[in-house]
């Protein structure tokens, strides 16, 4: 794991009451719908997506599981940059939205956001990006 060299503190998001609900086998869809600013059911969602091969469908769950986080982190304080710990079961939302980004970024062709949201994952969790993305 790569040293936080900026002294920049760690990102914890507060609990999702969506985990609950998804790890209880409640359709993501549901969840979604109910949750709309959890990034959780949508990166579920984006996941079972890029599993079909449905890769614009993974792409917009994806950007949207990816947005919900980044409001979700900057009310926790984040300030752009910084660790985003996939340790830190709350945070895993988030991450798996941004590595599902990148994944369908890549299918559909677009390269540079394949890369930057690699990047950004890599930047924010070097465990997250390893666990996600091999």
């Amino acid at each position: 794991m790569m040293d936080n060299l900026l002294g920049i503190p760690e990102t914890l998001l507060p609990e999702d009451p969506a985990a609950a609900r998804i790890d209880a086998g409640e359709d993501a869809t549901s969840v979604a719908a109910d949750l709309p600013s959890s990034s959780l059911p949508w990166a579920v969602l984006a996941e079972a997506a890029l599993d079909g091969g449905r890769s614009i469908e993974a792409y917009a769950y994806a950007r949207t599981g990816y947005h919900r986080g980044l409001d979700a982190l900057r009310r926790s304080g984040w300030k752009g940059q910084g660790p985003v710990p996939w340790s830190h079961l709350p945070n895993r939302g988030f991450l798996r939205s941004l590595a599902a980004l990148s994944q369908a970024a890549g299918e559909i062709g677009e390269a540079d956001e394949e890369l930057r949201c690699r990047t950004f994952l890599t930047d924010s969790s070097l465990e997250a990006a390893r666990a996600l993305l091999g």
